[in-house]
């Protein structure tokens, strides 16, 4: 859900807070001194929905941007920027009708025309975007990714002020799921291009047309704010005037502040989650959330298909998930289990697909054996790179322990950095091995295979035959959901089981504390990430 959606990681906090509104009220309330104080696990890193590829981002962009659609309450997509829709008898072309009073925060008007702009700046190869990929349902879209085409003749048009088109290579099932997510929000042409580079880098070089405008973020500052969108279309149904928000690394430091009724909200970190089991506002809940090891293919260790698969296979995952984590499941493949299910059979995706990579001690040391006999050195050192989060870095060190000690005569540094840099340095190819965690944008398998948070998939990984699964699974097998099911199992085997571009790790779960003062609260149907708009406090 990039969807989509890298990277933050079990331990990113989204909280809220304790309201003082003693003797006023509930009008009053609801006008001024509905707040919430919530606080997440790192910086953020972008405003623009065509540079994003961590959650931070992610959850402000959900909040003040809005697309086609958006999630209720029970995590079903429904209409939001547009008003109606319909579709020819192929279900290939659909019609959108926007809605007349949705404005930008700036007062001016979403027009179709801001669709087609975002969505041909995210495709076209010179943005380089992270996310290019989602569009690829879209017609012509892969092949603009591929530089055959001009963005112009993506499958998108404005028909007049308040009518898109979109046009699909093939019928999709998840057509709507789809388009709830960021890559596909609008943005707003004058403004883009008269901040140029600059759009999105601070609250202020960007405009809003969801129902909450991020104000006080900097570029780089801890503190920043979600604040009630008097312009959008609905902002009558918005009863939250505020979230707060700061960056709270430490999770001890959170659920303190929640015990202390500072804090009506915490994801908790893994190492409290025994700790507050038997608190009356504990939950959790398995989630499609994966953690992965992403290998740059361009440097020589990495690069050697044998040592990545040693690495994949070189540590316990249900050591990691029992004794570190504390929560989630060993994962084997790089879709998540109970996540996805086969239209015509009512197959769990996971399940069919089979265990890819298990830890596997034996094969990880032939297979380093191989990659060392080739690359010619017995003594090999590697660096780990992850983010600066008690989470991150502790699973960095448990991989560092366990490949030290399982793959003899190598040496493991970790580097550990705010995402916001971490994402960076992948960006540029500044690493060998980096861990991350990601979340998706929609209940398909493609979502993972073809993103999942992979760094520079789209250039970097050249079987050809996984590819072709791809473009088959899209057209060829669109309206077979048996068949595109096996093409899409054939890819993932090649891409993580024989090429082993990416390891998955685990499969996460959601543990999380929760005041009874906050009610409406939405929690993405996919992921960790906060929906505040149907938000009240008591």
């Amino acid at each position: 859900m990039k969807t989509k959606q890298l990277f933050a990681l079990m331990g990113v906090i989204v909280t809220g807070v304790f309201l003082s509104a003693c003797g006023r009220s509930q009008n009053d309330q609801q006008a001024s001194t509905q707040t919430i104080r919530s606080a997440v696990s790192d910086q953020m890193a972008t405003l623009d929905t065509a540079k994003y590829s961590d959650m931070i981002s992610l959850e402000a962009m959900d909040n003040a941007f809005e697309g086609l659609y958006r999630f209720d309450q029970k995590g079903k997509p429904v209409l939001a920027g547009a008003q109606s829709v319909t579709s020819n008898e192929e279900h290939t072309i659909y019609t959108f009708k926007l809605r007349k009073k949705a404005k930008w925060s700036n007062g001016d008007p979403v027009k179709a025309s801001d669709y087609v702009y975002a969505w041909q700046n995210i495709i076209s190869p010179s943005t380089a975007s992270p996310n290019s990929q989602r569009l690829d349902p879209i017609k012509n879209a892969q092949a603009i990714r591929k530089g055959e085409l001009s963005p112009t003749q993506l499958g998108v048009k404005a028909l007049d002020d308040q009518t898109l088109q979109v046009q699909l290579e093939a019928p999709i099932s998840y057509l709507d799921e789809l388009l709830t997510g960021a890559p596909f929000f609008p943005k707003n042409q004058k403004v883009a291009e008269k901040f140029d580079s600059k759009y999105g880098t601070t609250s202020k070089n960007a405009v809003y047309n969801g129902p909450f405008v991020v104000s006080g973020w900097q570029g780089t500052n801890d503190q920043w704010n979600y604040v009630k969108n008097k312009q959008y279309w609905d902002q009558k149904a918005v009863k939250l005037a505020k979230a707060e928000i700061q960056v709270v690394k430490d999770t001890s430091t959170a659920g303190k502040l929640y015990q202390t009724g500072k804090l009506d909200y915490t994801i908790l970190g893994n190492e409290f989650a025994k700790q507050y089991a038997n608190d009356p506002g504990y939950h959790t809940k398995k989630i499609p959330l994966i953690g992965y090891l992403g290998f740059n293919t361009k440097r020589d260790i990495t690069g050697n298909v044998h040592a990545r698969k040693a690495i994949a296979q070189g540590f316990d995952k249900q050591l990691l998930v029992k004794n570190v984590l504390n929560v989630g499941t060993p994962l084997n493949g790089i879709v998540p289990a109970d996540f996805a299910y086969n239209s015509a059979t009512d197959k769990e995706y996971r399940k069919q697909a089979g265990d890819l990579l298990p830890y596997d001690k034996k094969k990880a040391q032939a297979e380093w054996a191989l990659a060392k006999q080739e690359l010619g050195q017995d003594e090999l050192t590697l660096e780990v790179l992850s983010s600066d989060t008690n989470e991150a870095k502790q699973v960095a060190t448990y991989l560092q322990s366990q490949l030290e000690e399982n793959l003899p005569g190598l040496k493991v540094n970790l580097r550990s950095i705010p995402l916001k840099s971490r994402l960076a340095a992948t960006t540029a190819y500044n690493y060998d091995v980096v861990y991350g965690t990601w979340q998706p944008d929609y209940a398909d398998p493609v979502n993972f295979i073809s993103d999942g948070g992979q760094y520079h998939l789209n250039t970097d990984y050249t079987n050809q035959a996984f590819w072709n699964d791809l473009d088959q699974a899209a057209t060829t097998y669109a309206n077979d959901p048996a068949k595109r099911w096996e093409t899409l199992i054939d890819a993932e085997t090649k891409l993580i089981k024989d090429d082993t571009y990416t390891a998955p790790v685990y499969q996460g779960a959601m543990t999380y504390l929760l005041s009874s003062k906050v009610k409406g609260l939405s929690i993405s149907p996919y992921g960790t990430v906060l929906l505040y708009r149907d938000v009240e406090v008591e």
